[in-house]
């Protein structure tokens, strides 16, 4: 797959436009500063379609083919920054999807020891080809990446100090939580069309705590590859 991008801005977009995102993030109540860095880094029109790109540093969903979306920026830092309340060896993402939380999360490797292993699982290959070839244009390597199930996870390489979950299963998959490391964290939104909450899963050694942050709307994890 060959394709190019203009990592610098397109049309109006600046750094200063991405600054203006960051701003706005802050007010909204992100205060973890390596997290919005990473988004005023992270160069957001290169995973949005070209014909939507002058919508790129809106906050805001946008779809992005088959059936999916690149989540509202707000929603991408909070639940990297709820992920990242301590540093996280092995991180798993399920739903790669456009890609752009996958460039968050490998902004931040390196970074002080926050992220030191990312591991990708999409269920769409054509998704997951053109995340990575976005990903690698930017220069962040170091990522595996897994054409599969995320219901599944990816036990042959687990556990995991954190997983983030980007679509929304009706209820958490056992796997997931079975592949989570002690001390460590799932974010995941769970619910039907209707309603779903963001919730948080850490293990402890006495067993599994959840905590409900918000209602939030994402499109639905689906079992199965396509």
């Amino acid at each position: 797959m060959s394709e190019r991008f203009d990592l610098v801005g397109i049309g109006m977009t600046s750094q200063r436009t991405r600054n203006r995102l960051v701003e706005r993030l802050r007010e909204k109540g992100i205060n973890h500063e390596a997290v919005l860095s990473a988004v005023g880094s992270v160069p957001r029109h290169i995973f949005v379609d070209e014909a939507l790109a002058h919508r790129a540093y809106e906050d805001t969903a946008l779809p992005i083919g088959q059936g999916q979306t690149i989540s509202q920026p707000f929603v991408v830092a909070l639940m990297t920054q709820v992920l990242l309340d301590v540093p996280r060896t092995r991180i798993l993402e399920v739903g790669t999807g456009s890609g752009y939380q996958t460039a968050i999360l490998a902004s931040l490797m390196g970074q002080g020891g926050l992220v030191d292993r990312l591991f990708s699982i999409e269920r769409l290959d054509g998704l997951i080809d053109r995340a990575r070839v976005r990903i690698d244009a930017m220069g962040r390597f170091g990522i595996r990446y897994r054409y599969g199930d995320g219901y599944q996870g990816w036990p042959e390489v687990g556990p995991f100090d954190g997983i983030l979950v980007t679509a929304a299963p009706p209820a958490v998959p056992e796997a997931l939580i079975e592949q989570l490391a002690v001390g460590g964290r799932l974010v995941v939104p769970v619910g039907g069309e209707s309603e779903q909450s963001l919730m948080i899963y850490d293990r402890t050694a006495d067993g599994i705590v959840s905590e409900t942050l918000e209602q939030v709307r994402f499109v639905p994890l689906v079992k199965g590859v396509r």
